[in-house]
């Protein structure tokens, strides 16, 4: 077994897109590689534009539950996700974005953010990831 992460990043929630990269990230700082697969509601995260846009899994309240925790995440100095997503990146971080979800959602690699996307793949993609990695996740 390798010394390795596989994330299926499928909700589009900040708050669970924060738990992947904040995982995603201390896995890589501890010297494991790590693949992040986005997938339906996931993969919107990935339009260009869309990585902060997400709703709060519960208590978004019309938008200000996600206010409120903005404004609390930034009162703790918590990283925004463009920050992380950067440091994921650049600690070495690998984002594979399924070519089936973007197929059912009429999207294009053009209305991606293409310079993070590694690969474009399918389930058999995933399954090449996962069965090479010490840690697998669904968020």
């Amino acid at each position: 077994m390798a010394d390795k992460t596989t994330i299926i990043v499928q909700s589009g929630d900040m708050d669970k897109l924060y738990s992947a990269l904040i995982v995603s990230n201390g896995s890589l700082a501890m010297g494991m590689e790590v693949s992040l697969y986005f997938t339906f509601w996931g993969l919107l995260r990935l339009k260009k534009g869309g990585l902060e846009k997400g709703p709060l899994s519960k208590m978004h309240f019309l938008g200000l539950g996600k206010k409120m925790m903005l404004g609390r995440m930034k009162k703790n100095n918590v990283a925004s996700l463009e920050r992380l997503m950067a440091d994921f990146k650049e600690l070495g971080g690998k984002i594979i974005a399924c070519e089936m979800t973007m197929d059912i959602m009429g999207l294009k690699r053009e209305d991606l953010i293409e310079d993070i996307i590694d690969d474009y793949g399918a389930v058999g993609t995933y399954i090449q990831e996962a069965r090479h990695s010490a840690i697998t996740l669904f968020i």
